[in-house]
């Protein structure tokens, strides 16, 4: 195990709105006694670095003390993240945060970004450490967290989560890619995609075509201006992540992205998850396969690629 609260790598959450109900009918200049029954329900206020900050230092706690009552009302119903397996929804993730052989003596957050993907939506990325232990063994102390967080109702609540091992700097440095090479990612049955998929996979496909030929224009025009990236290397805002993905000593041969869903989580956001192999090489590494995420936002009729992270 390799990950924190999630205890080894959220996705997708239906936004619930309040509505307003109108003024009851007057009859013979009585006012009706049930009129105010329908008043306005109360609403998340805006979010801000430090109270998404607070809600994530929460989750940690919860996932120290393995607390899956508190997940219950922190994730969003349609929460998703991936693990070792793959995909993980929301009552598998409490299923392992609770069941999970770790010891947990100490975590710490730092270095917080949030980056804001319209009024309901919102990402917070993170350097978390942690002194723990799984079935008696040392886990690795530091990772780079993301959660995307959706407004509903009254709260805000977790859609994705998901870490990568931060890398070693004195290790042997690796030429930058696009999302983290992982080992073989067993079979899964493939399913059809619908409308929304296929739109945001058409979009994706046009960024990774973009790093298997090293043409940075592309993605100069495909990704959102807020965009942000994060791997096991650390953040990187567009202009860094265009630099890496075009400026890397990577041989690629082929690619391809199936096994994809996603998920509206209003109308001008959605979240696409899918599974990526690319054949060739990185700084001479093979190339293997991967699960990868991509918060898209809708600018006009163009949705764009805001956040990316993948599976470590």
């Amino acid at each position: 195990m390799n990950k924190f609260w999630m205890c080894f790598l959220l996705v997708c959450a239906a936004l619930a709105f309040a509505s307003c109900g109108g003024t009851a009918p007057v009859a013979n200049n009585t006012t009706n006694a049930n009129s105010n029954t329908n008043a306005a329900k109360p609403v998340a206020a805006a979010p801000t670095k430090e109270s998404l900050a607070a809600l994530e230092k929460s989750a940690f706690e919860a996932w120290k003390n393995k607390d899956g009552k508190f997940f219950e009302g922190f994730m969003a119903d349609g929460f998703v993240s991936f693990g070792q397996t793959g995909r993980t929804d929301k009552a598998g993730s409490i299923k392992e945060i609770t069941e999970s052989k770790c010891q947990v003596n100490s975590f710490g957050l730092a270095d917080e970004q949030m980056t804001a993907a319209g009024p309901d939506v919102a990402i917070l990325t993170s350097k978390a450490t942690a002194d723990y232990t799984c079935d008696g063994k040392k886990q690795p102390g530091t990772t780079w967290a993301s959660t995307i967080f959706v407004r509903s109702g009254d709260a805000w609540k977790a859609a994705y989560h998901n870490e990568a091992v931060a890398a070693d700097p004195n290790a042997k440095s690796e030429s930058p890619k696009p999302a983290a090479v992982v080992e073989k990612i067993d079979d899964v049955s493939e399913t059809k995609a619908d409308a929304l998929t296929e739109s945001l996979l058409a979009v994706e496909k046009k960024s990774w075509e973009a790093w298997k030929t090293q043409d940075a224009k592309p993605l100069e025009q495909e990704l959102s201006k807020d965009f942000v990236a994060v791997s096991s290397t650390g953040r990187t805002d567009k202009a860094a992540t265009i630099k890496e993905w075009t400026e890397s000593k990577c041989d690629v041969k082929s690619y391809s992205l199936t096994d994809a869903k996603s998920v509206s989580l209003n109308a001008t956001t959605a979240l696409l998850t899918f599974r990526g192999n690319a054949e060739g090489t990185c700084g001479g590494e093979p190339l293997s396969n991967l699960w990868g995420t991509t918060l898209f936002i809708k600018e006009g009729d163009a949705w764009k690629p805001v956040f990316y992270m993948s599976t470590m």
